[in-house]
């Protein structure tokens, strides 16, 4: 039986499959607040005050939520890959005039609520489907950098100006840092691994019209694949940082940061490197701060620093790029959000 556009039917099995898997999935990431609750403060009794208690819950949400979204993500990006070819895509996003690829990836950064780590599985879609480095490089900035929670929160806390320049700010760090990365050249120092998985478009010629069994199946594969390669890695990072997010006290960081020197700002993106968080979870630690006396702009920096370079981050992103690739991105981001502080500290 034919569909329109050529396009065959669904097979009933297939559709039942993942739709079995989307909805236990669903209800498992809904869920996990409550288990990670119930695991460390019902069945092992720690206080909720217990800095290895925080630790525990922290890392039995985080681990989970961070895979689920890492095997949906590339799920979902490899079956929409069998409509559209790398070379489509390509010339979609690298092949126009240069910035305005940088620009689109940014902008779907903001609107996509997700962490630094949450980020990294679409950034390894988009590498692996071909888009130019330096494009997804501003993809995987503006994602954490820029989330609509944080813009709430500031426009409540703060006002619209404060709110406006920190969207800006998020932004343009995004856009040129992509453009930037982009001009270097480094394709070489992504890990090989992350080109050679073309389960998506393997064999398939532009025309060419897939059955429904055959998307799935290479979305499933492309998903063992790539989680079987990545997941020690997240494993490793969440530990690091539900570590550091139990252990860290905010009297520690508002003592270190509330000197108004010219290294208070260089300081705070330092210290925010180690941690882990969204944006949304870390603003109360902003807001504790500036109680504190620390500078706006210091804060702030601190703030884009534990979202946009966490530590887990890396060490994720160690599974596809090769050190100096990281450093680069490191360095190039961390004097953004320097130069960022310093304006709001300037105008603030």
């Amino acid at each position: 039986m034919a569909t329109q556009a050529g396009i065959p039917p669904v097979d009933r099995r297939d559709l039942a499959l993942v739709a079995g898997a989307v909805l236990t999935g669903w209800i498992l990431f809904t869920q996990l607040p409550a288990i990670a609750d119930w695991l460390t403060y019902s069945l092992l009794a720690f206080d909720r005050d217990d800095h290895l208690g925080q630790s525990l819950n922290f890392f039995v949400y985080d681990v989970p939520k961070i895979l689920l979204l890492l095997s949906g993500m590339i799920f979902v990006i490899t079956l929409l890959r069998t409509f559209v070819t790398p070379e489509q895509m390509r010339r979609w996003l690298g092949g126009k005039r240069e910035g305005v690829g940088n620009v689109l990836a940014a902008l779907v950064g903001v609107v996509t609520p997700f962490c630094s780590c949450s980020a990294v599985p679409l950034f390894i879609g988009f590498v692996e489907a071909g888009l130019p480095l330096g494009v997804t490089f501003s993809y995987l900035v503006a994602a954490p950098l820029v989330n609509e929670v944080a813009l709430v929160m500031l426009l409540g806390m703060f006002g619209w100006q404060i709110a406006g320049l920190y969207l800006l700010s998020g932004l343009t760090i995004a856009i040129l840092a992509g453009m930037l990365l982009g001009r270097m050249g480094m394709e070489r120092y992504i890990e090989p691994f992350v080109f050679q998985v073309k389960v998506g478009t393997k064999g398939q010629r532009p025309d060419e019209r897939l059955k429904w069994h055959d998307r799935f199946s290479q979305a499933f594969d492309s998903t063992r694949e790539i989680v079987g390669k990545v997941w020690p890695y997240v494993v490793i990072g969440i530990a690091i940082g539900a570590g550091i997010h139990g252990f860290v006290p905010d009297d520690f960081l508002a003592e270190a940061l509330g000197k108004d020197t010219i290294w208070a700002v260089p300081l705070a993106v330092t210290l925010g490197v180690p941690l882990y968080s969204n944006a949304a979870g870390v603003i109360p630690v902003v807001s504790v701060l500036l109680d504190k006396g620390v500078a706006l702009g210091t804060a702030l920096a601190f703030m884009m620093s534990v979202v946009a370079l966490s530590l887990p981050e890396m060490i994720i992103l160690r599974r596809v790029m090769k050190p100096r690739l990281i450093a680069v991105f490191i360095g190039i981001v961390a004097a953004g959000i320097t130069v960022t502080g310093y304006l709001f500290n300037a105008v603030s």
